[in-house]
């Protein structure tokens, strides 16, 4: 037996080994963004010039353009996307130069049509535009659609005319004097990088809309045709949101938050092994598996690790051991029960895993929803959480049981199951009738005044107090200036011979000044402060800008974000149990969301975008620890077989609640350990989201031991009166 187990020890570190050192390597590719790389993001909304209405055709020209533009600035993996029906954002992670690449994204595209010496024929206004055609022979072409035709054929017969031989009408984007040739770049012209579009040969002259032939592919025709629109586009680009990072904020900014992870995943494998011994262990290492299939799922996915996907990772951390905690606590009852170690572990798993699947089915709902009306970098975060929810389904329940079932058929623990798990002091209280009783329902009108107290004066609290808007909920600008010797005396000095009026500025850690405007800088704003404040203090600076149009939308998408989740989970409870238990699932989960903003406003903590992100998380694990408890009281109903009256309820709400604080308090620690370290050791950026989840995770505790399993009692004994 012993050499059975030592053998099996054996393979499963080997295991843990080969497969972080095959894995690891992949992660050289990783994406980063502007917050852990540096450089600058622009968020454009796209409209016409003439004032008619906009169409996709309009939108994709004006993509295509920007596409080209930065293609020009030569950045590594650009992020360009599509929002909505009218925006377009830009990501230049990495970029230095952040003036050159703003005046690069706002060039106009210019196509103009050039003989073979580089005189100017006819520039984009001859034409109406182009699109895929096919010749008589059925091979890919272009129509060329022409506007002005007496232009058109005097330029084509000027061509067509030239003794020379050379009868060519070039085609260029951006064509810059001094720079391109035809003579230089005939040899590149075509190719998909180049100004020189194409190069057509010009028999005759034409008055009437055209076919350019050649040896196209489909995807080449529908590239020049697409380039030769893209010169000829009726938009303007108006900048509604942007932000700049220096590059050393973001080298600092990721060294410290993976060194934050990586402390706290030691920390949670730690604990679990105090807590729980060897199935402990061998769970807490298997975090290491979950972590790798995380970032590896995210990594083939093409996903940009950002702060807040961090953030959401070491998160997951918390959630993935959760399954293993309320495993655990099944398992020492079933061992208490003077079960064998085999039976105890199989009904253990059997028994946890309704809980398991609910909890994280409503965490996925939370998700969900987070993707789809969130900001940017929020849909980060819940592509980040929607991977970490089905890794922990995976590896911690499935692979990480099926690991232990190996341990425990070598039956090596048979005669020592306390070695396997720590159980004893759990059977003696038991035992002894010492084990921990909450008669909950003594203590319902005490809890329920603590809670109605705080709400109410809570509510007195942020109508008076307000919050302190962060720049993503009142518009206008934030700037983060760092230099050294630099006071907050000078910084308000030299605004105010800008011409900035400031909202409020303060002293951050590491010579950082904190400054909130209320004007919406633009390009040229942007440049002066960055400018000013490196000549006069070769400082760097983060700023970020928002418009009020931004501002309203991610207002309207916040409400829309809490209102659906809660919903959702209002539906998926009543299916999965009944109206009864998701309606205090509710009242519950608004108690612990009105705790986080009260808290907010009376501590006067900046309330951004992020902090929507921590009040859906903690929407998520409120009921992750809510669900736990409804799920015992469901199978603690099913098995008392005598008449369910008022203090038959009683009994199963206490006994339910006893049962499983031990889990609730051991899933709030180990969630507790990875964000306390992100406050110590990781960014101030995510700082808002942390202290959000510290005072979310005491909430949700607390709801579910004194509040949810309490209000069900209520409404199913008022069920028993009618």
């Amino acid at each position: 037996m012993k050499k059975k187990f030592i053998k099996r020890l054996l393979i499963f570190f080997v295991c843990i080994i080969l497969f972080s050192l095959v894995y690891v390597p992949l992660f050289k590719d990783m994406k980063f963004g502007l917050d852990l790389k540096g450089g600058f993001e622009v968020l454009y909304q796209v409209k016409r010039s003439d004032g008619k209405k906009l169409t996709s055709s309009d939108v994709n020209s004006t993509y295509d353009v920007l596409k080209r533009n930065v293609d020009s600035l030569g950045v590594s993996e650009p992020e360009i996307t599509l929002e909505g029906k009218d925006r377009i954002r830009v990501k230049l992670a990495g970029v230095t130069d952040i003036e050159n690449a703003r005046k690069v994204l706002s060039n106009v595209a210019n196509v103009s049509f050039r003989d073979t010496n580089d005189k100017l024929l006819m520039d984009s206004s001859v034409i109406k535009g182009a699109k895929l055609s096919y010749d008589e022979s059925g091979k890919p072409a272009i129509s060329l659609l022409v506007k002005d035709k007496e232009k058109f054929l005097e330029a084509t017969t000027l061509v067509s005319e030239k003794s020379d031989g050379n009868n060519l009408m070039v085609i260029w984007y951006n064509f810059e004097n001094g720079v391109n040739s035809y003579a230089k770049d005939k040899e590149t012209c075509g190719d998909n990088q180049s100004v020189c579009l194409s190069a057509a040969t010009v028999s005759q002259g034409f008055s009437s809309d055209v076919i350019i032939t050649g040896n196209f592919t489909k995807e080449e025709a529908e590239s020049l045709a697409t380039s030769i629109n893209a010169g000829s586009i009726t938009t303007k680009l108006t900048e509604i949101s942007s932000q700049n990072v220096n590059a050393s904020y973001g080298e600092g900014t990721l060294s410290k938050t993976l060194v934050a992870g990586i402390i706290g995943m030691l920390l949670v494998i730690v604990f679990m092994s105090i807590m729980y011994k060897f199935i402990g262990f061998v769970q807490g290492v298997t975090l290491l598996l979950y972590m790798l299939l995380v970032m590896g799922v995210f990594w083939l996915i093409g996903g940009v690790l950002t702060l807040p996907g961090i953030a959401a990772l070491v998160l997951g951390i918390g959630m993935a051991v959760d399954s293993c905690v309320i495993t655990n606590e099944r398992i020492k009852e079933e061992l208490s029960k003077k079960v064998s170690l085999n039976n105890a572990y199989e009904l253990g798993n059997s028994e946890s895993w309704s809980s398991i699947f609910d909890a994280n089915v409503t965490t996925l709902i939370v998700a969900i929803v987070l993707f789809i009306f969130g900001e940017d970098q929020i849909k980060g975060f819940a592509t980040m959480l929607i991977i970490t929810i089905f890794s922990t389904m995976f590896i911690m329940v499935f692979i990480s049981r099926k690991i232990l079932k190996a341990f425990v058929n070598t039956q090596y623990f048979n005669k020592k199951p306390n070695s396997f798990i720590k159980y004893k002091g759990y059977e003696k209280r038991k035992n002894t009738g010492k084990e921990l009783k909450i008669d909950s329902i003594k203590i319902l009108k005490k809890c329920f005044m603590v809670s109605i107290t705080y709400v109410v004066i809570g509510i007195v609290i942020l109508l008076v107090n307000k919050f302190n808007l962060g720049i993503d909920f009142r518009a206008g600008t934030d700037a983060t200036i760092k230099a050294r010797n630099l006071t907050v005396e000078k910084v308000k000095t030299d605004f105010d011979k800008l011409g900035y009026k400031i909202v409020s500025i303060n002293k951050q850690e590491n010579d950082e000044i904190y400054v909130k405007l209320d004007n919406e800088l633009k390009e040229k704003g942007i440049n002066k402060l960055n400018n000013y404040f490196k000549d006069k203090y070769n400082a760097t600076l983060q700023i970020n800008v928002v418009t009020n149009i931004v501002k309203q939308e991610l207002v309207k998408n916040a409400i829309f974000s809490v209102l659906i989740a809660s919903i959702a989970i209002v539906i998926y409870i009543s299916i999965r149990f009944k109206f009864s238990y998701a309606i205090s699932s509710i009242l519950a989960l608004v108690h612990d969301v009105l705790f986080v903003m009260i808290l907010f406003s009376l501590l006067k903590i900046e309330v951004n975008v992020i902090f929507i992100a921590a009040l859906l998380t903690i929407i998520g694990y409120s009921i992750n620890n809510t669900i736990v408890v409804f799920d015992r009281i469901r199978q603690n109903i099913s098995s008392n077989k005598s008449k369910l009256n008022s203090d038959a309820l009683k009994q199963v709400v206490n006994k339910s609640i006893s049962d499983t604080v031990t889990r609730s308090i051991y899933t709030t620690i180990t969630t507790l350990i990875p964000v306390i370290c992100l406050i110590i050791l990781g960014s101030k950026s995510i700082l808002p989201f942390n202290i959000a989840l510290i005072f979310g995770l005491v909430a949700g505790l607390y709801s579910s031991v004194f509040l949810a399993g309490q209000l069900w009692y209520l409404f199913e004994k008022r069920k028993l009166k009618k």
